[in-house]
């Protein structure tokens, strides 16, 4: 059967999928209700809650796509004039953590930053330019971490080359996948960097195969993947390295117009004291130069200041070159497009357009994902765990929103993001929190002496943290302390009633003989006759020939007290289950 592709910008009507579909508007809307949505006709569904329904309704053969909005990363690609010019290639650096991505980059440009970053691993996209034999090179390193796959995503989606790097001596690894699949994603050429060849334990013949195991096939065996064995930390076969980029490059023909207004995309943004919004740029078209009037998403301003990737002042940029300017009004998105316009009045007019389309994009959206989910997933009795987000960038705290959501809490926890920002914590993030059950977590961001005892006062707890994946563990744990314990009952033995002795109205005392496994004080015990439930009761004490025991076991005949709620009125012939019942902490 042929796939059907159905594209959502943004949000689309129960009318619109079912057409789209060819179902009927009645079965659609009969599929929400049995999911917990009582939708109407005109009821807009986001993306992901499409995508769930579509599951639902088992449509093997439907493929969503997301049509691409004016303000986001994926719609930046232009056709080129017969003007366009060749340009320096962008080149993302990725892989798993550990494996040497930065480590890498300082040996290219004699830097020293993995020793800055905290636990060695990057958390943020970086920029940087190489000159080789007279030639630009562009590099992106890009964090390794997990959490940080948004931002590696938009690193991929910025590149043309992609340099894998794995470590020889421990070879394919989640993340590496992970750079692989984002880098095919992009249309990226990729280059694979065996790293650590000076390592004991390296492998270049076994990390090939494993690299060929996932889809790259080494130019050695016949496929068109390169794959260059370096050193990092001993600069071995870098120039090798730098060589196989610019050939492939050249092979490319890597151009972009620069005789367009200006063009491109929003790497990282924050706030500086003194400075206000800093944000760092990569020019993907045109030439930016100092007090021109850019747009990015909502957000506009004049290039007041620009300095290139070491810092130093700089008049223009061409196409892929990464600058810091300074100069919008308020901080941009983390991957939002950025465009020249003509004067303050135009970049004002399209900010706001951006902003009512975003605004309306999100007010479309009467049904989301999560609201579906919550639903299917018996939401009522989920619990609300409130936080609020403080970042260094806007991409870390987009990273830290999006690997919060990922934490699957089985449907019983529901996470609710107060509010994030850039910048130190606040008296406004205090205040928001206060009597709400909120933590604030800080990533890379201070917290001012007067703000932390105004958060001891209010019994606010405010959290901070420079390796994200510890915020995380600190967000999972307080996530399974809401959730509501395990009741793990173990079965221990099974007795047949041979003698009763003495019935009370709450304690009862028989005898008989262990059929299976033991009977020791303290075991609770299911009384059941002619495999019928009759009560539970505790066993008190145990006795052997009259005498008190600590157990008895399979074979044995004893007695034994009992101590009940109510009067039980036990039988010859019933038979009492022994079993163990404990509460657990639950995790996730």
């Amino acid at each position: 059967m042929e796939e059907k592709t159905i594209q959502i910008a943004g949000s689309i009507t129960v009318d619109e999928l079912s057409k789209a579909l060819g179902l009927s508007v009645t079965e659609l809307i009969g599929t929400l209700f049995k999911n917990g949505i009582v939708a109407t006709i005109n009821q807009r569904l986001d993306f992901e809650t499409a995508s769930i329904i579509i599951d639902e309704l088992g449509l093997k053969n439907v493929r969503l796509e997301r049509k691409n909005t004016s303000t986001r990363t994926s719609d930046f690609h232009r056709e080129l004039s017969d003007k366009a010019v060749l340009r320096p290639p962008v080149v993302a650096v990725m892989g798993h953590v550990d494996h040497g991505k930065t480590t890498l980059l300082d040996t290219l440009l004699n830097k020293k930053t993995v020793d800055d970053e905290a636990g060695g691993i990057t958390q943020h996209i970086s920029a940087y330019q190489l000159n080789r034999d007279g030639r630009l090179i562009t590099f992106l390193d890009t964090p390794g971490h997990e959490a940080f796959a948004a931002i590696r995503q938009h690193g991929a989606m910025l590149t043309d080359i992609v340099v894998i790097v794995v470590a020889a001596d421990d070879g394919v690894k989640p993340q590496t996948i992970e750079a692989i699949n984002f880098a095919k994603s992009a249309n990226a050429k990729i280059i694979v960097a065996i790293n650590k060849i000076d390592r004991e334990g390296a492998d270049i013949n076994r990390t090939m195969a494993d690299l060929s195991n996932n889809g790259l096939q080494p130019e050695e065996w016949g496929g068109d993947t390169v794959m260059v064995p370096i050193s990092a930390k001993l600069g071995q076969n870098l120039d090798q390295l730098l060589d196989m980029i610019l050939l492939t490059a050249d092979i490319e023909e890597l151009k972009a117009d620069i005789d367009i207004p200006a063009e491109g995309l929003v790497i990282e943004s924050h706030m500086e004291t003194g400075k206000g919004s800093v944000v760092s740029l990569l020019v993907t078209g045109g030439e930016l130069k100092v007090g021109e009037f850019v747009v990015a998403g909502s957000s506009y301003g004049k290039v007041r200041t620009m300095l290139d990737w070491q810092g130093k002042p700089k008049g223009k940029a061409v196409p892929s070159t990464p600058v810091t300017v300074t100069g919008f009004k308020e901080l941009p998105n983390f991957g939002d497009r950025f465009t020249e316009v003509k004067d303050e009045k135009t970049a004002r007019k399209m900010a706001l357009l951006n902003a009512q389309a975003i605004a309306n994009e999100s007010a479309d959206a009467n049904v989301t994902s999560s609201d579906l989910l919550r639903m299917m997933n018996v939401a009522d009795n989920s619990k609300t765990f409130n936080v609020i987000i403080k970042g260094d960038v806007l991409g870390s705290v987009t990273s830290v929103v999006d690997s919060l959501r990922l934490i699957d809490t089985h449907g019983e926890i529901t996470l609710n993001i107060v509010s994030t920002g850039v910048g130190d914590i606040n008296e406004n993030d205090v205040y928001m929190a206060a009597g709400e059950n909120t933590i604030i977590y800080g990533f890379n961001v201070s917290v001012p002496i007067n703000i932390s005892k105004m958060a001891a006062r209010d019994n606010v707890p405010i959290r901070t943290y420079k390796i994200i994946y510890e915020l995380l563990d600190d967000a999972k744990h307080e996530m399974e302390n809401l959730l509501d314990a395990e009741i793990v009952e173990e079965d221990k033995g099974e007795l047949k009633v041979l003698g009763v002795f003495r019935t009370e109205k709450t304690s009862t005392i028989a005898g008989g003989e262990v059929l299976k496994g033991d009977v020791k004080p303290n075991y609770l015990v299911r009384v059941v006759r002619n495999k019928k439930y009759l009560g539970e009761a505790e066993v008190v004490s145990v006795q052997k020939e009259k005498m008190d025991v600590k157990e008895l076991v399979s074979g044995e005949t004893g007695g034994l007290a009992l101590k009940t709620e109510h009067k039980l009125d036990l039988q010859i012939g019933d038979r009492l289950q022994f079993f163990t019942r404990e509460s657990r902490r639950r995790t996730l």
